[in-house]
């Protein structure tokens, strides 16, 4: 050191190694001698001749990255500091010149310099240093820090080259060191379009977390990171929902991207990333909305996504005193109730989300319950005004779109409302039997709107314990709709009014003559014959009275009460719903009682060939779900199920799937064999396919193979139906049958594989993840299911290597072989077995050899190994070991050739350890087991770890004496 002030170049790179070392102080030091120097040319010559140690460094050592900290330091310390307000009012009148001239300084401009002519160095490490460094120094310098243009654009070209570098950590860094660069405003900025580029398409997930982490906000950009939210790696994911917290307002989003934000966050495979959105994403969008929660659900689709929104809000309510918001934004009245007038979509929304919140908490959360909801009487009489009010619309009327939104936002409301029953304090016995009265007045009332039957019987099949009472009370509330009790009025007769008329009209008549006739006998003083006409008079006005009352009580209705049947598609539909609920609620075990019988013979049969499709498909529900009770009706009916799931409807025929494999699950395929033995199973659509696939099914059991294969024909055909629907629900159905053990089939797992990889099930996401998880749990649920894999595995790799034995891949399949462990199945050894041999024919690689030679010794017993072995093409691959072998005759005999095992092992025993068959070199020698290593203290790693730390004085020092 020249000063105490003062320190050499070599010094200040040596002393910048160390950690505990105060960088500032180095920098001052150094900052001093440089400013005292008049030909600053050996200075740089020597800082960049130090500087270079470093750069030729790719592993990040400690004493490396403490220099490249401190080259970054020194080289931006010869800017000005950030002024303050004051400080620039002071110096408004200075010349930009030197402004200028402060900011691009010499040493910095020579830094830069160096820096672009070494990127494009062929050492991956270097290119890596230059980005590293050129990234602190953007980074170090000023918000209000200006460089030259020129400076700008070169160091601009020449990152956005080393972004596309071969080396991630170059990607990175070169990622990172754009950040300064961006020109948002700009829509052909280069360096956004690079860094969307990268998010698309790198594959390394560091790189895309780089970029994630420093790209500009824009509209430009915000699809891009709102696609990385859906990124396979979990760190990428949860830094995406990082960004879009940090950088994004909610108004920035719109509805359908804020709902699908929460969607898949909230159910994200990670704890991390559901953490993230629960604690950083909710708590941003609240905060830039002032706490307002009801604000945030108008901002969300409640009517459309009312799990999602309601899973939003027990997320908020979570990290949330329940005091504060229900204070703050529900607004209840003296009642404990939102008044009619004010209900909205949102507040009826959060107002259940906050009472399931608070229901959940057990008896904690009691005394908080009882001041946002009142007793069930006073709820049963608030619910009840409201259901009432609800309109029912004539198809004239939901032709207006207003009126069909106001309708619709009604029953949303009224479906809240319904879940709030759940809340509700039922102990009371009075309170009970309203809420029950209520919910039977208007499941029975035809004025309720039939999207909230399903909700309402559930609602009231809850609140009765008993199965028995269950049944009566929806029966009977079946039978009012149905039958619902009316006044009998008799229809006029026309022609018999016509006749009473005709007949009144002639005693009238009669009656007038008659007393014409009275007169003249009177004038003429006949009085006998005037008697007579009297007593014909008073006959006439008899029969005349009389004809009047017939016409009167013609005419007027009989005031009688009478049942008369409905079977009107929408009747119909309301009654199958509250069927299928009901039997939905029932214990499995509950028996099919003479109530259920009877409705399924009044209702559920005839429903099935109704022909309305909604009809009908509520019918097949409640026919599926009603054979799960009595495995009698599941064999009467199956034929049945069977034809509806290939003759109907898409919606029809996916509900009478779903029943038959809930059936196959239940009962097994011994259901079939059962049934079949009283009616023969439908044929397949496709004859010449069934006898193709006719070794498919290897069910358990005593199926009879016509009648399960046909079955298991269908379902294969359903897999390749271009209806998604149909085709995810089969193949859904299969996965559940395969992982329960009731099938159990290489071929059929092989049909799933190919799905899950099809190019066109792609967009399928429900079919994708339904498989994804599907494999996993299958192979690690039984040892039967993962020699099911192994043999699909081992079949399908022969066949590859038969297609083209001299293929590089050839040599991958074969160890791969090595690796299976194949089921005892005869017939699957057989079949391998021959295929084996066929590959050892034409084979020529000498490793693939050997690991098909250790693939037959697996399965042929010790036997079959002698004879295959003498007759074998294969020769033996150790020469040393066979010369030894027939020296001494007696080794040979008790020890088997290299690649053979003792007929135990043969026949499914456990592998042998990897260790001892990787080595493509063994001798067969035996390996003896690893030695268990003894854990060092903490001291000792820690000196250990010292010695391998670089330190580069070293080689400082060595140049020093060779120069």
């Amino acid at each position: 050191m020249t000063a105490d002030n003062e320190i050499e170049v070599k010094e200040a790179f040596q002393r910048a190694q160390k950690g505990h070392n105060n960088k500032a102080k180095l920098v001052a030091s150094l900052k001093s001698r440089y400013n005292k120097l008049e030909d600053k040319t050996l200075f740089h010559e020597e800082f960049v001749h130090y500087l270079k140690y470093a750069m030729i460094v790719y592993k990040r050592e400690p004493a490396v990255e403490n220099v490249i900290e401190f080259v970054a330091r020194f080289a931006t310390s010869f800017q000005s500091p950030p002024k303050t307000d004051e400080e620039e009012q002071q110096q408004e009148e200075e010349e930009e010149e030197e402004e200028d001239a402060e900011d691009d300084h010499p040493f910095l401009s020579f830094i830069f310099n160096f820096l672009l002519e070494s990127h494009k160095a062929n050492s991956h490490a270097v290119r890596f240093r230059v980005c590293q460094l050129i990234n602190k120094l953007l980074g170090s310098m000023a918000e209000n820090a200006q460089i030259d243009d020129d400076l700008f654009d070169h160091i601009h070209q020449a990152m956005l080259v080393r972004v596309t570098d071969k080396f991630p950590n170059v990607r990175i860094q070169a990622a990172l060191a754009m950040t300064r660069l961006q020109q948002p405003k700009d829509p052909d900025c280069p360096t956004i379009n690079a860094y969307m580029l990268i998010l698309e398409n790198d594959t390394n997930a560091e790189v895309r977390r780089a970029v994630l982490s420093c790209i500009a906000m824009s509209p430009q950009t915000l699809p891009k990171v709102l696609k990385r939210t859906r990124d396979t790696k979990e760190n990428v994911r949860k830094l995406a929902y990082q960004v879009l917290a940090d950088k994004v307002h909610i108004k920035a989003l719109t509805i359908a991207q804020r709902v699908t934000l929460l969607q898949q966050g909230l159910h994200d495979s990670s704890e991390a990333v559901r953490e993230m959105v629960r604690c950083r994403l909710l708590p941003s969008w609240m905060l830039r909305l002032d706490g307002n929660i009801i604000e945030l659900l108008h901002r969300l689709d409640v009517e459309n996504c009312a799990q999602t929104a309601l899973e939003t809000l027990k997320a908020i309510l979570k990290g949330t005193l329940t005091e504060e918001l229900q204070q703050n934004r529900v607004q209840l009245d003296n009642r404990k109730v939102i008044p009619v007038d004010l209900l909205s979509c949102e507040n009826v929304l959060y107002w259940r989300a906050l009472c399931e919140f608070i229901k959940a908490e057990g008896d904690d959360g009691d005394e908080m319950l009882e001041q946002v909801l009142p007793d069930s009487a006073t709820y049963a009489e608030y619910l009840y005004g409201y259901l009432k009010a609800v309109p029912l619309l004539s198809e004239e009327q939901r032709a207006d779109f207003n009126q069909l939104e106001l309708v619709m936002t009604k029953e949303f409301i009224s479906q809240q409302l319904i879940h709030l029953i759940g809340c509700l304090d039922t102990n009371e016995e009075g309170g009970r039997k309203r809420v029950l009265a209520v919910l039977q007045e208007m499941l029975a009332l035809p004025q309720t709107p039939s999207s909230l039957v399903s909700l309402l019987t559930e609602k009231l099949l809850t609140l009765i314990s008993d199965d028995n009472r269950r049944i009566q009370t929806v029966a009977e509330i079946i039978s009012d709709v149905r039958e619902p009790i009316m006044e009998a009025s008799q229809p006029v007769d026309e022609n018999v009014s016509r006749r009473q008329q005709v007949q009144l009209a002639e005693v009238k008549v009669h009656i007038m003559e008659a007393k014409q006739t009275l007169e003249d006998c009177i004038t003429a003083q006949d009085f006998g014959r005037a008697a007579e006409l009297k007593d014909s008079i008073t006959e006439l006005e008899n029969r005349r009275n009389q004809v009047l009352q017939e016409i009167a009580e013609s005419s007027q209705p009989a005031d009688k009460e009478t049942r008369t049947e409905k079977n009107d598609p929408e009747t119909l539909l309301r009654c199958l719903t509250m069927c299928a609920e009901l039997l939905k609620q029932m214990r499995i075990k509950k028996q099919i009682g003479p109530t259920i019988s009877a409705l399924m013979a009044s209702l559920v049969l005839p429903s099935i060939a109704n022909a309305h499709p909604a009809v009908r498909n509520m019918a097949v529900v409640c026919l599926g779900t009603c054979t799960l009770h009595s495995k009698e009706l599941a064999k009467n009916h199956m034929v049945l199920l069977l034809q509806i799931a290939q003759l109907d409807e898409v919606k029809i025929r996916i509900s009478a799937l779903r029943a038959i494999i809930d059936l196959l699950l239940l009962f097994g395929f011994q259901l079939l064999s059962e049934t079949a033995a009283t009616q023969t199973a439908p044929q397949s659509q496709s004859p010449d396919r069934q006898e193709e696939d006719a070794p498919m099914g290897e069910e358990k059991g005593d199926t009879p193979e016509d009648t399960a294969q046909s079955v298991l024909v269908m379902l294969s055909e359903f897999l390749g139906s271009e209806v998604s629907d149909l085709r995810t629900e089969t193949a859904e159905g299969l996965a559940k049958l395969m992982y329960t053990g009731r099938i159990s089939s290489a071929k059929m797992l092989s049909h799933l594989v190919l799905l899950w990889y099809n190019p066109l099930t792609e967009d399928d996401t429900r079919l994708r993840h339904c498989l994804g998880v599907f494999f996993q749990l299958y192979a690690r649920e039984s040892r039967v299911h993962q020699e099911v894999v192994d043999d699909f595995l081992a079949v399908r790799m022969c066949g590859e290597m038969l297609k083209d034995p001299t293929a590089p891949e050839v040599r991958l399949y074969a160890k791969t072989l090595s690796n299976l462990e194949l089921s005892r199945d005869g017939t699957v050894r057989k079949d391998l077995l021959t295929l084996l041999q066929q590959l050892v024919q034409v084979v020529k690689d000498r490793v693939c050899l050997r690991a098909l030679e250790k693939m037959v010794s697996q399965l042929v017993d010790s036997k079959e190994q002698a004879e295959l072995l003498s007759a074998s093409a294969l020769q033996p691959l150790d020469v040393n070991a066979d010369e030894a072998a027939t020296d001494d005759p007696s080794k040979s005999a008790k020890r088997p050739k290299r690649g053979q095992r003792k007929a135990c092992t043969a026949k499914g025993g456990r592998k042998p350890s990897r260790r001892a068959e990787s080595s493509e070199e063994s001798d067969g020698e035996n390996v003896p087991e690893s030695v268990p290593m003894v854990r060092t203290s903490r001291r000792a790693r820690a000196a250990a770890l010292e010695k391998t730390k670089l330190d580069l004085n070293t080689l400082i020092n060595q140049e020093a004496n060779v120069s």
